[in-house]
């Protein structure tokens, strides 16, 4: 008799079991009071098709890819569920833009249940797209699949970059047309469904206690806050455990910063309390490096959530984190010293990032600090990839950084800085073999760039090809390796997709 995998998977319910619910249950969109969470079942789809899999993931899982079984794939559609499972939608607020936006709430996740996974963690299994909710406002609760792919292979590359992450075990097709205006300028069409099944310790972000602090409902924040405190954090005070999310975002900033990635749209409600990337949507890559870059087109006015400003846009909603905490607080100066913490955590990693990205032991040098401002001058006066110039970098010549300049080649001023650069990595006392294979572990080689992407979903959406999709998840699980054969994937962006939907900037809905 074939083995059931999926039966034997067991679920720990401890959000559902420690929190308060909401004491109603229509299914309607509506304002929700005294809860942390809603019970809502996901709803159905027409048929579902799994698309693509994590096997490490689900390896560490503990649950096996879905064969000529569908049960797996019936699940991460939505459409079945497992003994154990106690599906709910959480509720939190958050500040949009910098602004207070009342209510959010997961509008189109529901998350299945706390699987005790294969490698002894708790993981929370999350369907996004998966169907409305309370909090779904006027939306339809569902995702396309451009969006769903992109989330999908966004946080598996991140979490393989060795940045802290939310992952994704799986990506199904629907079966079903969603209509969307991708650019919300009133030309909205039929797009194919998804559903991506995304995978973490915990989704609780800032926003979850912003809405009970903003809502004075201090019980159910004191409720929150222990619930935090002993499940994710040893049982350690409220204070200390605000002290340890100051340092984790700080080293997550850092890692943001060292890779060139723009995450687009860091509203309170998508920072996460474990310090974990979270919620990828119009993400994007530095290609020409920018400081005032941002992926997002609803930010392309003010750029609040550009490249240059995400260490700053953390500190404010640590500091909005802070303030709905303070009815638990009652020394101001406690929450006061996180932010703090998370500057000087920020600033010491952003600098020992920076040392490494240049072969370097550290930036303590004399004309160091001269050195890398340098560096950055150069790269903004010309539209020059983020990704190639530091990975190309190993091997400090004109010829090897050329394939990094978008436009004409500043040989002068590269030559002299080069000449800066050769002259402090001779002070390093390392082999040039030993140089380069430290340079190449920290530089990666391939990234998830938004072209890579377009192109991937064109593929499907075009004629059901998962090629390009399937070839991404193998090159990415190695994204600081050479990988010969893949080269095409390592390249500058190409000019077609300059201005193409989707391959630079993006949407809320992308």
């Amino acid at each position: 008799m074939k083995r059931d995998y999926a039966a034997e998977l067991r679920f720990d319910n401890s959000f559902v079991r420690g929190l308060p619910a909401d004491p109603v249950l229509a299914n309607v969109p509506r304002q929700v009071h005294n809860a942390a969470y809603t019970r809502v079942d996901p709803t159905p789809v027409a048929a579902p098709k799994l698309l693509a899999w994590s096997d490490d993931l689900a390896a560490r899982l503990g649950i096996e890819k879905p064969g000529t079984d569908n049960t797996m794939v019936e699940v991460l559609a939505g459409n079945r569920l497992l003994p154990g499972m106690q599906p709910y939608a959480a509720r939190y607020g958050g500040h949009q833009f910098g602004h207070w936006a009342g209510q959010l709430g997961d509008g189109r996740a529901i998350t299945l249940g706390e699987l005790n996974a294969a490698d002894s963690t708790r993981q929370e299994l999350q369907l996004k797209g998966a169907g409305r909710t309370p909090y779904s406002r006027t939306a339809d609760g569902r995702a396309v699949l451009r969006s769903s792919l992109r989330e999908f292979l966004c946080s598996e590359a991140m979490h393989h970059l060795g940045v802290p992450t939310t992952r994704a075990l799986s990506l199904v097709a629907t079966g079903e047309p969603v209509m969307r205006d991708m650019f919300y300028d009133g030309h909205p069409r039929e797009e194919p469904g998804a559903v991506v099944c995304r995978v973490a310790p915990s989704f609780v972000r800032f926003g979850n206690f912003q809405i009970l602090a903003a809502q004075e409902e201090h019980d159910a924040l004191r409720t929150l806050a222990d619930y935090v405190c002993k499940n994710y954090f040893s049982n350690k005070s409220i204070q200390e455990v605000f002290l340890e999310i100051c340092r984790r975002t700080g080293l997550l900033m850092a890692d943001w910063m060292r890779l060139g990635f723009v995450h687009g749209v860091m509203n309170t409600d998508n920072m996460s309390i474990l310090g974990l990337t979270i919620d990828y949507g119009p993400y994007g890559w530095l290609e020409g490096y920018d400081l005032e870059w941002t992926p997002n087109t609803t930010d392309a006015e003010g750029r609040r959530y550009c490249y240059g400003n995400q260490p700053h846009v953390a500190r404010w909603n640590l500091a909005r984190l802070a303030e709905a905490l303070l009815p638990l607080v009652p020394d101001k100066a406690a929450l006061e010293g996180g932010l703090t913490v998370y500057a000087d955590t920020f600033a010491d990693a952003w600098r020992k990032a920076l040392a490494q990205k240049l072969g370097l032991a550290a930036l303590d040098q004399p004309g160091d600090d001269e050195l890398v401002s340098g560096l950055f001058q150069l790269l903004a006066e010309q539209e020059t990839d983020f990704t190639i110039f530091f990975r190309n970098l190993s091997t400090p010549t004109i010829e090897s950084l050329r394939p990094a300049y978008y436009g004409e080649l500043p040989e002068q001023k590269l030559g002299e800085w080069l000449g800066l650069y050769r002259s402090r990595i001779t002070r390093e006392n390392l082999s040039e073999a030993e140089r380069q294979t430290r340079m190449h572990s920290v530089n990666p080689k391939y990234v998830f760039r938004n072209y890579l992407a377009q192109q991937a979903i064109d593929a499907i959406e075009r004629n059901g090809d998962t090629q390009p999709l399937e070839r991404l998840i193998q090159v990415l699980k190695r994204p600081y390796d050479g990988q010969p054969g893949h080269q095409d994937l390592a390249g500058r962006r190409p000019e077609w997709a300059r201005h193409k939907a989707g391959c630079s900037a993006l949407s809320c809905s992308s």
